[in-house]
């Protein structure tokens, strides 16, 4: 593959880099992680077939997007061409649609929550219920703040994306892509282990004062209750883990952005609770797998690539 003429940044990004774009055909590690996911989630929904509603449709599905997936894999392509826009971005609508997907995997699977037992282990650690005791902190102002903050999840971790891509960063672009896939599909195994659909559910009834905003918060709190509500998508907190990613990654584009990362990532740790979406155990798995991916990730990255582990440098910028 030829090299663009920034070879040490390539290097030091942990993921290869093309030159002008240039893309050959063949695996990445992003394929690899994805294709493993769609076969084995196909095994578990053969395994389940009785149990899951629409079995037949979803495996349907699943050999069509590891089919295409393959497909783009061993298509030869050139800077710009559909084929190598799709292999860029497809893992970031792939991991959306798996994440839609565990709506009817998690229920079928398993049968109930985990709700109860996590609820009991925050009452251990604190004495109190955290999303109760915060009430005493409930103002319209901060819970309009701290709604708009939750909601803006996806469009943070999707603007490192967009920033590198702008910047024509094709490697690093790469490995985010594939750090996003690990993370998001980390975090989707969790929800099968340890279903949790959040104390705003079985908490509810201790709650002495609802929440209310100012102005945008009804219509974005039904928003995430119609993406979120029957996902059992709490252990581990998905935005907490990938926020930190995100904030991680942050970094290498500039100090500033950085600078803005750790406070988004903070108020993005407390909205998780003040709004009752998490348990506070929750929030301290996805901190521990942010953190497993940060150092495990650039060398599974390496190793798929058949390249040795090198070290990221100081951020631009700081």
């Amino acid at each position: 593959m030829v090299q663009n003429s920034g070879v040490a940044d390539a290097v030091s990004s942990r993921a290869p880099a093309l030159d002008g774009g240039a893309a050959t055909a063949g695996w990445w590690p992003q394929d690899r992680l994805i294709f493993s996911y769609l076969l084995l989630t196909g095994l578990l929904i053969g395994a389940f077939w009785r149990q899951i509603p629409g079995a037949g449709w979803l495996l349907g599905l699943h050999a069509a997007a590891a089919w295409l997936l393959a497909a783009a894999a061993r298509a030869e392509t050139s800077e710009g061409s559909l084929i190598w826009f799709f292999r860029h971005w497809y893992p970031l609508l792939y991991v959306s649609l798996c994440y839609r997907e565990m709506g009817l995997l998690i229920p079928a699977v398993r049968h109930g929550d985990l709700d109860a037992a996590l609820a009991r282990l925050d009452f251990t650690w604190w004495g109190v219920h955290p999303t109760v005791w915060l009430e005493r902190l409930q103002t319209p102002v901060l819970t309009e703040i701290m709604q708009i903050i939750y909601t803006l999840f996806l469009p943070m971790i999707l603007l490192v994306a967009v920033l590198w891509w702008r910047r024509r960063r094709w490697g690093e672009f790469r490995y985010y892509a594939f750090l996003l896939s690990l993370g998001f599909l980390v975090s989707y195994v969790g929800y099968l282990l340890v279903p949790v659909r959040g104390p705003r559910f079985l908490l509810n009834p201790l709650q002495s004062r609802a929440l209310d905003g100012v102005w945008s918060f009804p219509v974005l709190r039904h928003l995430v209750d119609v993406l979120e509500a029957a996902h059992y998508d709490c252990f581990p907190s998905g935005h907490v883990q990938m926020t930190l990613l995100a904030c991680w990654s942050s970094r290498r584009l500039s100090g500033r952005l950085y600078c803005i990362f750790r406070l988004y990532t903070l108020l993005t740790v407390i909205s998780t609770v003040y709004l009752r979406y998490h348990y506070t155990v929750d929030l301290a798995t996805g901190v521990a797998l942010a953190v497993a991916l940060i150092v495990l990730a650039p060398r599974i990255y390496s190793y798929e690539k058949g390249r040795g582990f090198v070290t990221v440098p100081s951020c631009p910028g700081s």
